[in-house]
């Protein structure tokens, strides 16, 4: 964990840049950690102990410029500090260290498997993903665990990560009309959790679901009370016939 002497005159998150500047190399760069966010604020939509960025960044030593991860996660912080927002993320601020950072590789490296890997080490971010999906030979998404002061590479996809309560891994999908492959969270069974457009659409098959079955129970309630008018009916028609014939009908009960 990183320490700051409380006597310096520290900046301020408003007297600091939000943004390095560094336009992003694709559009997955914010899609994919935009998606992991906007499934925890379902999720999460109770908790407000938690702070999820995107394309932000955090700054960790007042001599040096922020670190811009594509995405990142901090967890026993305020959601939200004020209607204007965070401008960015500032250890010295915040006094917690983001227990994920996430970096997506896209068209070329810009250190993700060694400087910043070093500098997410040395902050004490806990958890660190990196995605290529260009990725052939090696895994697409790598997460790695700190030990000892370094990073240890955790097998599996999805990838278990206890502290957060959540697993995160990748497959194919469709998010805002467009299929490949995302990244995800999932539960401790496995289980992917339903991004917001996903919800969506189950509540609606589920309401249309019950809808229908409102619908079939009318009918069937219509068809039942037509057999039953068209008993009584038959009723009626064969007591006449008999009372035609001189025939009593209460004699044949």
């Amino acid at each position: 964990m990183l320490k700051y002497n409380p006597l310096h005159c520290l900046p301020s998150s408003e007297e600091l840049p939000d943004s390095d500047d560094t336009p992003v190399d694709n559009e997955l760069q914010d899609l994919i950690p935009g998606l992991l966010k906007a499934i925890l604020a379902l999720l999460w939509a109770d908790r407000w102990d938690w702070f999820f960025g995107v394309d932000m960044g955090i700054y960790y030593d007042p001599d040096k410029p922020a670190i811009v991860p594509d995405g990142f996660l901090s967890i026993g912080v305020e959601r939200l500090i004020d209607e204007e927002l965070r401008l960015s993320y500032v250890l010295w601020e915040e006094n917690i260290v983001p227990i994920l950072a996430l970096e997506v590789v896209s068209k070329k490296y810009r250190g993700e498997y060694t400087k910043k890997k070093q500098k997410y080490a040395q902050m004490g971010v806990l958890f660190y993903a990196v995605y290529s999906s260009r990725r052939r030979r090696k895994p697409r998404l790598e997460v790695y665990r700190l030990v000892n002061g370094s990073y240890e590479l955790l097998p599996g996809n999805p990838v278990w990560l206890p502290e957060i309560g959540l697993a995160i891994g990748f497959e194919r999908g469709t998010y805002q009309g467009i299929p490949r492959e995302w990244l995800y969270w999932y539960d401790e069974t496995g289980k992917r959790l339903l991004t917001p457009e996903e919800r969506i659409t189950e509540a609606e098959e589920r309401a249309n679901f019950e809808e229908q079955r409102r619908f079939e129970a009318e009918r069937l309630s219509q068809e039942e009370q037509q057999r039953r008018q068209e008993a009584e009916r038959r009723a009626q028609l064969l007591a006449q016939r008999l009372k035609d014939l001189g025939i009593d009908p209460e004699t044949l009960v």
